[in-house]
């Protein structure tokens, strides 16, 4: 990968869901111009193959912690270790997060004819499941600034970028939880912003559109054709690009965002979506 990001060279990051499809891709890119990179992940086995891999790629000490982003214990102790290994940190990337069928809906609306089937509506889900989505992508993204940013307000310098979706803009059917959690970490990251702006810290988001993932594959793909789902094929025709977004779509963006060359943009939510926020349908 080819940059000119060279502000970034030697400087620390970490990423929390860092072994994932997207945080792979961010760690790949924060590696290609030397950023030393700690990957965060609940899974340390893929935390550390990724951290390996990537290392190699780039030529960029990249190390694999274990982390729970849920338990704060667990993140005071990755701390420690990114510090030991790497140094003060100067980016946070909370990139941990997912949607999963507990807190998805069969059904996208309920209408006269499916008024029947409750269960499959919103009155099916459970809370446990909802609860669940909530705090893994908003309490995911709190409780590692509380433990991994500190330092930057210390040293009045840092960038924090968290990983939102389109679907805080406009929630998307059958996906309640995720997009209420995605909306308030736009609303988290605005109020973050102004509450750090003048201690030299920024904090932005990066909202990807339809990124084809683990966690969203079950909703979009056929299992038995290999081809997209009704829904997949709907998302693709109010995609203005025609397609799906690659985990390296959003590498430039994240860099730029981190680097001095965004240097008076704090507060902002910068979608990444083939245009589907400027489609109107029609």
């Amino acid at each position: 990968m080819n940059n000119l990001f060279n502000d970034l060279k030697n400087k620390v990051g970490v990423i929390t869901g860092g072994a994932g499809v997207i945080g792979t891709a961010l760690a790949h890119a924060l590696g290609s111009a030397g950023v030393k990179t700690a990957i965060l992940d609940i899974d340390l086995d893929k935390a550390m193959n990724n951290a390996e891999k990537l290392s190699s790629e780039t030529g960029t000490k990249i190390t694999g912690i274990q982390a729970n982003v849920l338990d704060r214990e667990s993140l005071e102790k990755a701390y420690n270790q990114v510090i030991k290994e790497l140094g003060p940190v100067d980016f946070l990337i909370n990139g941990a997060g997912g949607n999963t069928p507990e807190a998805t809906t069969k059904l996208e609306e309920l209408t006269d004819e499916t008024v029947s089937e409750l269960e499959n509506s919103f009155f099916g889900l459970s809370l446990e499941g909802f609860e669940k989505v909530f705090a893994l992508n908003f309490l995911g993204t709190v409780l590692p600034v509380k433990v991994f940013a500190r330092d930057m307000v210390k040293r009045k310098q840092g960038v924090i970028l968290n990983i939102s979706s389109m679907n805080s803009f406009k929630p998307l059917t059958r996906i309640p939880a995720y997009s209420a959690a995605k909306a308030s970490v736009n609303n988290f990251t605005q109020w973050l912003a102004v509450h750090l702006a003048k201690v030299g810290i920024r904090v932005n988001a990066i909202a990807p559109g339809f990124f084809l993932t683990d966690q969203n594959r079950f909703l979009v793909m056929d299992k038995k054709t290999g081809d997209y789902s009704p829904r997949g094929k709907k998302i693709i025709a109010n995609t203005p690009m025609g397609k799906f977004g690659h985990p390296e779509d959003i590498q430039g963006t994240a860099l730029f965002l981190l680097s001095e060359m965004s240097g008076f943009i704090t507060g902002i939510i910068l979608p990444v979506d083939g245009g589907y926020s400027a489609f109107g349908g029609v």
